[in-house]
């Protein structure tokens, strides 16, 4: 299924562009919210194990850092172990990680990636660009790899000396570093397939042990980034967000890790637990097909949008951690469109729109859903009681995630899907509204947003480019096939001796270098 919505959902330029995207929200802050910070007069602590639980299924493990995670625990792991060039930073969309620094050509087709300095794989060999450019061109023929790396053909990323590696695209991008955040990682230049499992990396933390999802990772002294405060990292597999909440809450592990409202709301009595809230972590749309089937009528979509209670499923489905959508994605992006009319329920509308279309009320028609991630479920069940009060009778499907993601994503008239990173409205343009997009999850075929889309990340001046990307957004308000209902909160869940929790959404909460132990 290529780029899952796992690795989205942990994922979230810095250097030589004007129209590179300004600092992202680091979040709300919860009804607890000192997991991140301790208190004023506390210094770091070297020493330690944190154990933190991520979901994840034993049936869907893998471990190719360039493969298919359908676990978080899984994503968890390799992004420890493992870097990317770049990551989300905080007071910038895209901060420096592998890569040093970037630099575009004039026309903002060819940029340069200079590497960090004292970068070396956990066996001690020096990262070379060589590696770098193995690994990218390996990623780039991965089944998925024109979503993973948009507009870059494999030709196009090689080195030109030990530290620079050169990523030519096709087109004018001037926002190409931000794609660099996601599944970059670096292996070192010719590994073999069979030996990915114990495949040394260049993250902060050493593999030590691995056993069917669950792993112990202890600290890279050598990362050139830094000596990270703890000991050893334990990562533990759970199925359910309950599972992994009631074990926080027994004292077995340290970090509920994405464990959802309905548990937040549960710890909030305990004074030992501590809740770490971050605003717009996770879109949860439902996507209707565009390109056939019977919600391939513009109308008919805008219907759907219509009938639903957008307060309430915020309300009910996240239980207030949350906020309204407008069916834009990217709600945490400077350039969002905040000022394009919040959509309200109006029944009577959408039910004439219905009319309009000739939309067939006498058919049940299926919404297929997983219960990959807290809420999911339930959001599909609650939009089904929501939309027959326009006269759309929907019957819910919940499949097992292997399944879903095979046979279900990019396919199915109607289905749930669920998107991390939410601080750039021109990454989902890219990944999955171009009309060749290689994750366009409603089929979606709109040449006016093509345009405009080339027309933004060509656009050096943020000035200009945010005047296009307004332009971009009001297209996909009013004719993609999402409705983007609300955003869930990231929350977490901590032992009070946790400091230091990362803030940032997506991807950001995975960087856990700077994390330690007050015990």
């Amino acid at each position: 299924m290529g780029v899952t919505r796992r690795q989205l959902l942990w994922a979230g330029a810095g250097f030589g562009v004007a129209g590179t995207l300004a600092a992202c929200s680091s979040g709300t802050g919860g009804s607890k919210d000192t997991a991140s910070t301790g208190t004023v007069s506390e210094q770091p602590r070297t020493g330690g194990t944190l154990k933190i639980g991520a979901l994840g299924k034993a049936s869907a493990v893998t471990r190719d850092p360039h493969g298919t995670q359908a676990n978080e625990s899984d994503y968890l792991i390799i992004s420890l172990l493992y870097d990317t060039l770049a990551v989300p930073g905080d007071t910038t969309n895209t901060a420096p990680r592998l890569a040093a620094s970037w630099k575009p050509s004039e026309d903002l087709k060819t940029w340069r990636f200079t590497l960090v300095d004292g970068a070396k794989f956990h066996d001690g060999t020096p990262v070379t660009a060589d590696d770098v450019v193995w690994s990218l061109q390996r990623l780039r023929n991965t089944p998925a790899g024109k979503s993973r790396l948009p507009g870059i053909q494999p030709e196009g990323i090689r080195a030109e000396d030990a530290k620079t590696v050169v990523l030519v695209s096709d087109y004018p991008n001037a926002d190409l570093p931000l794609q660099t955040r996601l599944t970059t990682f670096v292996l070192k230049k010719d590994t073999k397939d069979d030996a990915l499992a114990g495949a040394p990396g260049t993250g902060p933390f050493k593999l030590d042990w691995y056993r069917d999802g669950n792993a112990r990772l202890v600290r890279n002294d050598d990362w050139y980034g830094g000596k990270p405060p703890l000991d050893a990292v334990e990562v533990r597999i759970f199925e359910s967000p309950q599972a992994m909440a009631n074990a926080l809450l027994a004292g077995q592990i340290d970090v509920a890790s994405n464990v959802g409202a309905v548990a937040a709301r549960t710890a909030e009595a305990r004074k030992d637990v501590q809740i770490l809230r971050r605003g717009n972590d996770m879109a949860m749309p439902i996507v209707m097909r565009t390109a056939d089937g019977p919600f391939a009528d513009v109308r008919v979509r805008e219907a759907l949008r219509l009938a639903v209670d957008r307060d309430a499923m915020v309300k009910q489905v996240l239980s207030g951690y949350g906020s309204v959508g407008n069916d834009i994605l990217g709600t945490g992006d400077p350039a969002f469109a905040k000022d394009i009319p919040q959509r309200k329920r109006d029944l009577a509308k959408a039910k004439q729109l219905l009319a309009d279309a000739g939309f067939d009320t006498a058919r049940t028609y299926d919404l297929v859903t997983t219960e990959d991630i807290a809420g999911l479920a339930e959001s599909a069940t609650l939009f089904a009681t929501q939309v027959r009060e326009a006269g759309v009778k929907i019957n819910v499907v919940k499949q097992d995630s292997k399944i879903f993601w095979d046979a279900t994503w990019l396919k199915a008239p109607l289905y749930t899907t669920y998107w991390g990173t939410n601080d750039s409205v021109v990454f989902f343009a890219s990944k999955t509204m171009l009309s060749d997009a290689g994750q366009n999850e409603a089929g979606w075929q709109e040449p006016a947003f093509d345009e405009l889309y080339r027309k933004a990340i060509g656009t050096a001046d943020a000035t200009e480019r945010g005047k296009v990307l307004h332009q971009l957004q009001e297209i996909e308000f009013a004719k993609s096939g999402y409705l983007l209902w609300g955003m869930a909160d990231g929350i977490d869940l901590a032992g009070s001796a946790v400091r230091n929790l990362p803030k940032l959404p997506g991807y950001g909460r995975v960087q856990l270098e700077k994390t330690w132990l007050a015990r």
